[in-house]
């Protein structure tokens, strides 16, 4: 884990309509955070950026 405090923002991936909004902090090097954005109760996924960024990728090819 990190000390850094996240620093949250709504993915631009997110809808537009409120219903479906993510959160992610990604200001820590090593650790990318995402949560939801309307139950903050629920916790947080964590990630490496090596993870993360294959992740994306896959989940991007599955949208075509």
């Amino acid at each position: 884990m990190t000390d850094t405090a996240p620093n949250w923002h709504k993915s631009t991936y997110s809808g537009n309509d409120n219903d479906a909004c993510i959160e992610v902090a990604d200001n820590a090097p090593s650790l990318i955070r995402v949560r939801d954005t309307k139950d903050h109760a629920q916790g947080e996924l964590t990630a490496t950026p090596a993870a993360w960024a294959a992740f994306t990728a896959f989940a991007g090819a599955q949208a075509v």
